[in-house]
């Protein structure tokens, strides 16, 4: 990590149990291929901690939670997927938006035999396609019920909520169902539902959290996908680096392999020294690795320029290593641990 890294700061929130004490709701999102899914699952396995129950769920329909766990697809119900190392459990559950419709049916009107017609008759896909508006508060809706659960009597069925989002580019309008039904229904139970969804996401009880990568486009989107949110009053959590590659060069080194004063003498030397195999030509290696060193620096150079345009916002950043082995169990409890470690929880 670099040495601007949360990791290797002081963080006043892990003296007072993280930089979110008060959110339940995590939302997670991030341009495609920066690794939100992965990102995600560590969260809710960071928020275990300490024996706490969390529910990791996801709204895509990709089944990218069950993959992380090698579980088999998830149905339309809450799963145990993984225990903390302190006792804490992570549920997982990938919301189906016509299960939620028919759920939705059943609660409000008492109508599961007809939601079942519909859905043969296919009126809910016809439904949710015509009236994109109406499955975004079928999906977050879900996951304020969660937040919901048990609160009155004072024992809510989940300490936090991570939700796997859709990717930055439209979370805003996602999240925003306030907006996306108002063309849709002025009064009633789906009006209703909106209002309720949009009571807690605004609240302090959510947190979005953008995941990136040092690279320009996801950068520039999670910058445009603050903006949006801001903009959209929806309450901006923490922006989290992904898949960060440490310099392999002293800053010496990256200096001279970026201005061309690498000494080729002193390199093909130290190739020489490790006595590579005889059918291997020492000068032929030596100017591989110094090609190779300038590529290096030239994107060392570019992650620190993409790292500061991330220090001009005021929200929390925290960094996760590329994991060279691999995304599997340990690598997710690994980078559980750094969250926490960050202040993160």
């Amino acid at each position: 990590m670099s040495p601007s890294s949360p990791a290797n700061r002081p963080n006043p929130g892990s003296a007072r149990g993280g930089d979110w004490p008060k959110v339940r709701l995590h939302v997670v999102s991030g341009k495609g291929g920066t690794g939100k899914t992965t990102v995600a699952a560590a969260l809710a396995l960071a928020l275990a901690s300490g024996g706490r129950r969390v529910l990791l769920m996801e709204v895509e329909g990709r089944q990218g939670i069950a993959q992380l766990f090698d579980t088999p697809p998830l149905p339309y119900e809450e799963r145990l997927v993984a225990v903390a190392p302190d006792g804490g459990e992570v549920f997982a559950l990938a919301v189906d938006p016509e299960a939620a419709l028919l759920e939705y049916l059943e609660m409000f009107y008492n109508m599961r035999r007809a939601g079942s017609a519909l859905r043969k008759l296919g009126a809910i896909d016809f439904a949710t396609t015509i009236a994109p508006g109406v499955r975004d508060v079928l999906l977050t809706g879900k996951a304020i019920e969660a937040v919901k659960r048990g609160e009155r009597a004072g024992k809510p069925a989940y300490d936090a909520i991570v939700m796997d989002a859709p990717p930055t580019g439209r979370i805003a309008r996602f999240l925003n169902v306030s907006s996306e039904v108002a063309g849709l229904a002025k009064v009633g139970p789906i009006k209703s539902q909106s209002d309720s969804v949009m009571a807690v996401i605004r609240s302090p009880r959510t947190a979005v959290h953008l995941v990136t990568l040092l690279e320009e486009m996801p950068v520039q989107e999670t910058l445009d996908g603050i903006q949006e949110l801001h903009e959209s009053r929806l309450p901006v959590g923490a922006v989290i680096v992904n898949m960060m590659r440490g310099p392999r060069l002293t800053p010496d080194g990256v200096a001279a392999a970026l201005d061309g004063t690498l000494d080729f003498d002193e390199v093909k030397a130290g190739v020489e020294a490790a006595r590579l195999p005889r059918k291997l030509n020492t000068t032929t290696v030596s100017k591989v690795l110094m090609a190779e060193a300038a590529e290096h620096a030239q994107r060392i150079e570019l992650e620190r320029i993409e790292r500061e345009r991330l220090d001009t916002t005021d929200q929390p950043i925290y960094e996760l290593p590329e994991m060279s082995g691999g995304i599997d169990l340990g690598a997710l409890y690994a980078m559980s641990r750094m969250l926490r470690d960050q202040g993160a929880v």
